[in-house]
């Protein structure tokens, strides 16, 4: 579980909460007409806007993927592709057949496979490379729905904020009207930016962050299985080209470990 994602989200809901009971209470801010506006019309927008296998995906799959998801170490991939090499070095690829259960990385495992059935490298580059560009659009999609999200529902909040003034005008002369005409069009842009820069913006970064550190660890298994196909290159060399992709952070991290 990524403990960053549910400390920010918790504390971001749980002050804007705080603030509002300490203002004038929460049911003062809640009202029913500016929340489908804000949130059921963002939604069928959003809807809208994309294709029903990416709404569904990105609801389905991804949001809990941020909750649940724990990147993996960059560090443990090299060490286990360096053993990899090690064993090919002194036993031959096909040796490794007996390591593929102690590997948990998909495209590890496949680049690993191919070596052990004498594959061509190009055709072992090809094929995880293209695993990886697949990957990256899948992600895109994923992340896309929610920077999307993020445009609608403040544009979704401005409408509500339209609709709470025409009703309030059109009510001039009805002292109590105006009072929840005007809620409405406070609300909605409460709730537009709520949604917009506390909820989707943040899941679409997080996304992209995953993103970008899956394809650099896809990056490092591609390199490193190409060398182990080829076989010419000693595994420590190997080593310090695999850690020369790491930032200085984890290099210092994986070098302190060992």
């Amino acid at each position: 579980m990524d403990i960053a994602t549910v400390i920010g989200m918790v504390g971001a809901f749980g002050l804007i909460v705080w603030a509002m009971d300490s203002a004038a209470g929460i049911g003062a801010f809640v009202d029913p007409a500016s929340l489908t506006i804000v949130g059921g019309g963002s939604l069928a927008v959003l809807l809208m806007r994309s294709t029903l296998p990416e709404f569904i995906n990105a609801w389905a799959k991804v949001f809990l993927k941020i909750i649940l998801n724990k990147n993996e170490n960059p560090g443990e991939l090299i060490e286990q592709i360096v053993e990899m090499a090690n064993i090919s070095r002194r036993d031959g690829a096909i040796a490794l057949e007996g390591q593929m259960g102690e590997i948990k990385n998909p495209y590890l495992q496949k680049g690993i496979s191919m070596v052990v059935d004498g594959t061509d490298e190009s055709v072992i580059e090809g094929s995880l490379t293209n695993d990886v560009e697949l990957m990256a659009h899948r992600h895109t999609e994923a992340s896309g729905v929610f920077k999307s999200w993020a445009d609608i529902a403040p544009a979704m909040g401005m409408i509500g904020t339209l609709v709470g003034l025409v009703g309030m005008l059109q009510n001039m002369s009805d002292p109590k009207a105006i009072g929840p005409a005007m809620a409405i069009a406070l609300l909605t842009t409460l709730y537009g930016a709520f949604l917009a820069n506390v909820v989707a913006k943040p899941i679409a970064e997080k996304l992209d962050n995953y993103s970008a550190n899956e394809q650099n660890n896809c990056g490092l298994i591609i390199e490193g299985v190409i060398e182990i196909r080829r076989g010419t290159m000693n595994p420590r060399v190997l080593s310090d080209l695999l850690k020369s992709r790491l930032s200085p952070g984890d290099r210092e991290k994986l070098a302190a470990a060992a």
